[in-house]
């Protein structure tokens, strides 16, 4: 579904993605790891097309993706929640949700409708203001407003970050629920909270790919853990 070949991304004079390669395969989930400042963000942004490649390739359902604008990428289906969510904070629950909703690309919609019945806490919600909601609860609606968007692949920036740990966990509940309809590519600097989800892991360190395999293989490598993920 997703082929990210030899990524190389600069900002200025800043060389910050070395020669990223991974895959995102239909029906799993891939984990994105490292530490702050590794490049997993920026991988991200340059697969999406906001921080163009200098170098390499990424491919889409077969399709390249160079000099491609972002719209076009997510109206084929590529759908980004960021690190910092920005949600629509004048707007309601149900008008972040209505703003971002395209046409189902084959399969069960993803509706408002549905979204309310799939993460029932956003249900109580729907009248409130964005900017009025936790944290966590803005994570929710972020993931269901891109949802709303009726993806093909949904790349996940640092969905865990500054939340409390039993926010975390309903946040691993709403992937799980994902995983099956929706391949996910997941950044995450909580290696425990990532590799509880993923089906295989890239590790990556100043721009670089130093460990790809399954989780499994991850888990059994405590020198992986430990040098890079402090885990």
């Amino acid at each position: 579904m997703l082929e990210v070949r030899g990524l190389h991304v600069h900002y200025g004079q800043s060389h910050v993605l070395h020669g990223v390669s991974l895959d995102v395969r239909e029906g799993e989930v891939v984990a994105l790891l490292g530490r702050n400042g590794a490049g997993k963000s920026t991988t991200i942004r340059g697969i999406l097309g906001l921080t163009p490649p200098s170098a390499g390739e990424v491919r889409f359902l077969g399709r390249s993706l160079a000099g491609r604008a972002v719209h076009e990428n997510v109206r084929d289906g590529l759908a980004w929640v960021p690190e910092d969510r920005r949600v629509f904070a004048g707007l309601t629950v149900d008008e972040n949700l209505e703003v971002a909703t395209l046409p189902a690309r084959g399969g069960p919609a993803w509706t408002p409708g549905r979204v309310f019945e799939e993460f029932p806490l956003l249900a109580p919600l729907r009248k409130r203001k964005a900017g009025a909601l936790s944290g966590g609860q803005q994570q929710v609606l972020a993931i269901a407003r891109a949802l709303c968007g009726n993806p093909r692949l949904l790349l996940l920036d640092e969905p865990s970050e500054g939340l409390a740990p039993i926010i975390v966990a309903e946040l691993a509940g709403v992937v799980r629920r994902l995983r099956d309809g929706l391949p996910v590519l997941l950044a995450e600097q909580n290696a425990r909270f990532a590799m509880g989800l993923c089906d295989r892991g890239v590790v990556l360190e100043k721009g670089a790919v130093k460990f790809e395999g399954t989780r499994a293989e991850l888990e059994r490598d405590p020198e992986i853990q430990a040098r890079y993920l402090s885990v």
